[in-house]
């Protein structure tokens, strides 16, 4: 699959797709995704580590060695800095908890809860996705 297609995929097909990262602008792209993704993904560093969390912020600069991709470890409560230099491959490997949602869906379904007087009410995707 090309970077163009890429572009062009919807959050219900990125689950279980490993892009391409030969060009710096396929890594650039697919870090991008990662980051409009809403769930895991597998970060594989060029050391052999391999890192699986959620991508919550993206620092890109002008180079690969001073761009980073700010992780939430699923193993840990630490947030990780992880240069875009040191990213060998990139797998979205978690379910996209957004998939298939609109945001105007939730609130709706927020707004009806609200008025119902239930509380402890927040951002959790629903048990039988």
């Amino acid at each position: 699959m090309s970077t163009l297609e890429a572009q062009n995929l919807t959050r219900e097909s990125l689950q279980g797709w490993v892009p391409p990262l030969a060009a710096e602008s396929e890594l650039r792209t697919a870090l991008e995704q990662a980051f409009d993704y809403r769930g895991d993904v597998t970060l594989t560093l060029k050391s052999g580590e391999t890192v699986v969390g959620y991508v919550y912020d993206r620092r890109p600069g002008k180079s690969l060695v001073d761009s980073f991709v700010r992780v939430l470890p699923e193993a840990s409560h630490h947030k990780r800095d992880i240069a875009y230099a040191d990213i060998a491959a990139l797998a979205f490997s978690g379910r996209d908890t957004a998939a298939g949602k609109s945001w105007e869906s939730w609130v709706k379904k927020y707004q009806e809860k609200k008025a119902a007087g239930e509380s402890n009410i927040g951002l959790h995707p629903d048990e039988h996705e």
